[in-house]
């Protein structure tokens, strides 16, 4: 096993305060479809300065200190509600069984059949949610609700036009629960359980649906960035490993202990992922940055420089969030979206991308503006040509 003279933190011995803010009252809820607001980098200043922003970001730490030192196997309660949502999710899993990839001549870009598959989980959305919506009292309530997180929940599969995925759509699915929190569904006793069980399910099946549809990579920096497809796995599974007795952050380059260990923990079954699809050189020449955390003092640190960078590389990113949708429970700050779109930051410029939309794009390429093939298609064509054909004994 990696040994370290760092000795791991200490765990706190009470639990820690809640941060997200209390629900509202359903009955001051304003429902409406959930738009773009963010255009420009005034709009996201603005929203970075908006009690949103502060609900979002406080959501996220509520989740990640739930699962301090838990490991997946560990015997958290699963209330009704995360049952209900497991199940929507396994409906999804039979969704995408019904829509087999098609026949693509090689390519390693998105599949087309990914449009079926996206276009039945929008029909069927309604009645996956019948039920769990079914309680919520109040003139209009249940029918605004279910319209406003049918946004949320639709684009946290990836994009239709673009058959891409990445940070943003991930997102979706987190204010897809947000929205359930606001609509007092979940309770922060629902945590645990939520990222131990709900959003592991989630994770299980993104990467059915990434390898299966060849979704290209929605603002990947290559071989630069954290990982061509998700963030939050990170953030919670290092806390999941936060005071772990022996497995320091140097453990994801043991072989032995991924195998043993990433059944356990998300981070390690995230590194497990990202070996068996790029499996040319190793981690330190295809994904230098996990390379690099890996040298940090313990889980600790990287836990909160995890939410220090998605604070600054997911909800203070542009291109990004100018995909953000806002509606009357996850609401945008008066000002916002109210500009002539003309300020643009540097190496940023206004394009028209493949849905007809105006963005701001990055010549980093962090946006919809440029097709980048899928890391599995990449792996998958090259196992194809690797395959030799047997030939024919000549006495046959």
């Amino acid at each position: 096993m990696p040994s370290s003279l760092n000795k791991p933190p200490t765990a706190p011995t009470v639990p820690l305060p809640l941060l997200c803010p209390s629900p509202p009252q359903l009955s001051g809820i304003s429902f409406q479809q959930p738009v773009r607001r963010i255009l420009t980098p005034a709009d996201l200043a603005l929203f970075q300065s908006s009690q949103t922003y502060i609900l979002i970001t406080s959501f996220i730490n509520d989740l990640n200190n739930s699962v301090l030192n838990l490991p997946l196997s560990h015997p958290a309660t699963q209330p009704v509600i995360v049952d209900q949502l497991i199940s929507v999710l396994d409906a999804v899993d039979a969704i995408a069984d019904r829509h087999p990839a098609e026949e693509a001549g090689g390519s390693r870009f998105g599949n087309a059949a990914f449009r079926g598959f996206y276009d039945e989980v929008g029909e069927k959305f309604e009645g996956l949610h019948e039920g769990i919506l079914e309680g919520l009292e109040g003139e209009g309530v249940k029918e605004g609700a279910m319209g406003e997180i049918k946004a949320y929940f639709t684009e946290a599969f990836g994009n239709r036009t673009r058959i891409d995925y990445g940070s943003g759509h991930e997102l979706n699915y987190l204010i897809y629960l947000l929205c359930l929190h606001q609509l007092s569904l979940l309770e922060p006793s629902t945590y645990a359980s939520l990222v131990l069980h709900l959003f592991t399910r989630y994770l299980t099946l993104m990467r059915k649906i990434q390898t299966t549809y060849y979704l290209e990579p929605a603002g990947s920096h290559g071989v630069w960035g954290l990982d061509d497809y998700q963030f939050l796995p990170f953030l919670f599974g290092s806390s999941q490993l936060y005071s772990h007795p022996y497995l320091r952050p140097k453990c994801i380059h043991d072989d032995e202990i991924l195998e043993q260990f990433s059944k356990d923990y998300i981070y390690l079954s995230c590194i497990s992922f990202i070996n068996s699809i790029k499996v040319t050189a190793g981690l330190r020449w295809h994904s230098p940055m996990l390379d690099d955390i890996s040298n940090a003092r313990n889980w600790a640190k990287i836990n909160s420089g995890m939410m220090t960078m998605y604070e600054k590389e997911v909800l203070g990113k542009l291109p990004i969030m100018q995909h953000f949708l806002f509606g009357g429970l996850v609401s945008a700050v008066e000002g916002i979206g109210g500009g002539d779109g003309e300020e643009e930051g540097e190496g940023e410029r206004e394009v028209v991308d493949r849905e007809g939309m105006t963005h701001v794009h990055s010549s980093w390429g962090e946006c919809c503006g440029i097709k980048v093939p899928a890391a599995i298609g990449a792996r998958r064509a090259g196992e194809q040509a690797s395959l030799r054909k047997v030939p024919r004994i000549p006495f046959d």
